[in-house]
């Protein structure tokens, strides 16, 4: 038996485990994958295994819900929030990820991540493409109402392009000074409710396209409001933060 909490962050819904003991195998995809399953386990966006650093005060350990690795901006929101309710940290920390360190903080009751730096925007035919510590395919359209995201996703997350490494796929629409956001989400295969690389990017993109070069941008996704500060110098961008709510929702025990 292992004990387990669920936490989520604009509806992007993860299951947390205190690993710092080693107690759960972070080798075993089939347990991450049967956790993870939305009518035969707990059901998530993905699983997040808090574990031990020898780098900073803790390093998230995240998986896609097929078993996938990448950083994920709304589950290290999430992890921050665990981490304090586990008492690791106060309200300001570092910790380690798949990408690098990062920084965050905890103030008026969201959390404050600070993402990496950001050296290149792809422009294509229709298209942005821009790695926040996870890849994100962009299309801004007129009218987000007329696409379906989940085929619209599928059809280029497994193009020729795409399908070796993979790609998250993001549709947007502004609407006056917000970004609204829709994402298909590589390794959930799936329309998320949020994802916070994919806001991170999309305000990068909304910035490098319109040539703004400091700015507080709000991105409103299907599971609530996200806010994204940037700075940009030509294609890149520094001092990134992704701000957001990062809730604790049930605690429970798996059955190994």
């Amino acid at each position: 038996m292992i004990n387990f909490f669920k936490y989520q962050g604009t509806g992007n819904d993860f299951v947390m485990i205190d690993n710092r003991e080693s107690v759960f195998d972070n080798q075993n995809i089939q347990e991450i994958q049967a956790i993870c399953d939305r009518r035969f386990g707990v059901g998530a966006d993905g699983l997040i295994l808090i574990e031990k650093s020898d780098k900073a005060d803790f390093y998230v350990n995240y998986f896609n819900a097929d078993g996938s690795k990448s950083f994920c901006g709304n589950g290290a929101r999430c992890s921050v929030a665990f981490a304090n309710q586990l008492g690791i940290i106060e309200n300001e920390t570092t910790f380690d990820a798949i990408d690098g360190i990062h920084e965050a903080k905890i103030s008026d009751g969201l959390i404050h991540l600070k993402m990496g730096d950001v050296n290149a925007v792809e422009v294509g035919e229709n298209y942005h493409f821009i790695d926040t510590g996870s890849p994100h395919y962009m299309r801004f359209v007129d009218d987000l109402d007329a696409w379906d995201i989940y085929e619209f996703g599928r059809k280029i997350r497994f193009s020729d392009k795409y399908k070796a490494e993979g790609t998250n796929v993001n549709l947007i629409q502004q609407k006056g000074d917000q970004l609204i956001l829709r994402t298909y989400e590589r390794g959930v295969e799936n329309e998320t409710y949020s994802c916070g690389t994919g806001a991170t990017a999309v305000a990068l993109a909304h910035m490098f396209i319109n040539g703004i070069q400091e700015a507080t941008i709000p991105v409103e996704v299907k599971g609530g409001s996200l806010k994204i500060q940037a700075e940009r110098e030509g294609e890149q961008f520094r001092n990134i933060w992704l701000i957001g709510p990062g809730k604790f929702v049930f605690e429970g025990t798996w059955n190994i």
